[in-house]
């Protein structure tokens, strides 16, 4: 007769790819310290110190409870992202709600500082959605057309909500995690396949129709992305496409950061040097990946990458080893979120694809992003701790 073994466990392995992303952070921030000083009054190796301790704190919480109680709050939580994205949006409360970039996707609080509540909504986003999942999966087992279709609305209709408050900001980049978090949850829902590829057929056709439109009426398609404030995506597509048509518009960021990393060769140019691209924008946040590739060459980049590869491979490890639904759908929201901001983000810097501003987990300088990642990562320690295994079963 099998009987339950109750020891928890903690990853260690998870823990030290987390610090080593922490050292590469505080450590490439270092070095861009004197440049950054240039520009800005704070040290922002310091505070990304400070923010790495606050998320190891967010950790030390999460550990302190049963993930299983996240379904008794998760919508909650949900309303409480939701509602500051609406607080965004209309542009309140007066002097908290700030504006960036063009974007109002901050709050500006005294003393604490700025928090953008884009962030915090991701995780909020996949604890919900794997609630709603796990509920429909108990209550319809079976899994027919219609209620696989029922279920698709259901986790369509909650993405859809933040993700238009977050297009009104704008924040485009925030969009597309949104829809990458949504679409992995998706494919582990337990939803029939002819489901899925029927979703993605019409989607890509979308995109086809959408691209036809815009090549074919280019003024009315500029009108209309001007009347709803997505002028900004054009402008990126364009420098994209064309660096150098528009290297002092929308490809500007992109041609300096790819001449910057080009000029990292293999082993890089050395700590602190950065002589061909002193103008990047955003060098400590959205390009950082820029400065370690301008640093320490390819060699510096394929240990980046490297790591990341075994965050999500150790993230995937544990989403398939936890035998709860709510745990595995939980991790597989996060595997999508961070998988597509690394690869975004590194894209982005080499030009494979356009620029968004999204930063690269945990080693991009910010609060409210750290405390985020840090956060996610909690919760799949906890799952981790409370994974329960029965003899006989395979370790």
């Amino acid at each position: 007769m099998s009987q339950e073994n109750k020891n928890p466990k903690i990853d260690y392995s998870l823990i030290f790819i987390i610090i080593l992303l922490a050292i590469l952070s505080v450590f490439t921030l270092y070095t861009l310290d004197p440049y950054l000083k240039q520009k800005y009054a704070q040290t922002f190796y310091i505070n990304q110190i400070t923010w790495f301790i606050a998320g190891s704190i967010v950790i030390g919480i999460v550990m302190l409870f049963d993930y299983e109680r996240l379904r008794q709050v998760s919508w909650l939580f949900y309303s409480l992202g939701l509602l500051s994205l609406i607080m965004l949006y209309f542009h309140f409360p007066p002097g908290i709600a700030k504006e960036v970039n063009g974007a109002w996707g901050w709050f500006q609080f005294p003393v604490l500082g700025t928090m953008q509540p884009a962030e915090f909504m991701k995780v909020f986003l996949i604890i919900f959605l794997a609630h709603i999942m796990v509920v429909h999966n108990e209550k319809y087992p079976a899994h027919t057309v219609k209620m696989d279709l029922w279920l698709l609305c259901k986790i369509g209709i909650t993405a859809i909500v933040p993700i238009y408050f977050l297009a009104k900001q704008p924040d485009m980049g925030g969009v597309l995690v949104f829809i990458a978090i949504t679409a992995t949850m998706i494919l582990v829902s337990g939803i029939k396949w002819r489901i899925i590829l029927t979703v993605v057929a019409a989607g890509i056709f979308t995109a086809i129709c959408i691209i036809v439109i815009y090549l074919a009426f280019p003024d009315q398609m500029e009108t209309f992305l001007e009347n709803t404030g997505l002028h900004h995506v054009e402008g990126r597509f364009q420098g994209w496409l064309s660096p150098e048509e528009y290297s002092q518009s929308g490809a500007y960021q992109v041609i300096r950061a790819m001449r910057a990393i080009g000029s990292g060769q293999l082993s890089g140019k050395g700590i602190g040097i950065f002589e061909v691209a002193p103008g990047i924008p955003e060098y400590h946040t959205d390009m950082i990946f820029t400065a370690v590739a301008e640093q320490f060459g390819f060699i510096g980049s394929s240990i980046v990458i490297t790591i990341y590869f075994l965050l999500i491979y150790r993230l995937i490890f544990i989403a398939l080893k936890s035998k709860d639904p709510f745990g595995s759908y939980m991790i597989t929201g996060i595997i999508g979120m961070f998988t597509f901001q690394v690869f975004q983000n590194i894209g982005m810097s080499i030009k494979l694809l356009p620029i968004t501003g999204l930063p690269l987990p945990f080693i991009s300088y910010g609060g409210s992003s750290t405390l985020t990642y840090m956060l996610a990562i909690g919760i799949v320690l906890n799952v981790y701790y409370r994974i329960k295994t029965y003899m006989f079963d395979e370790s």
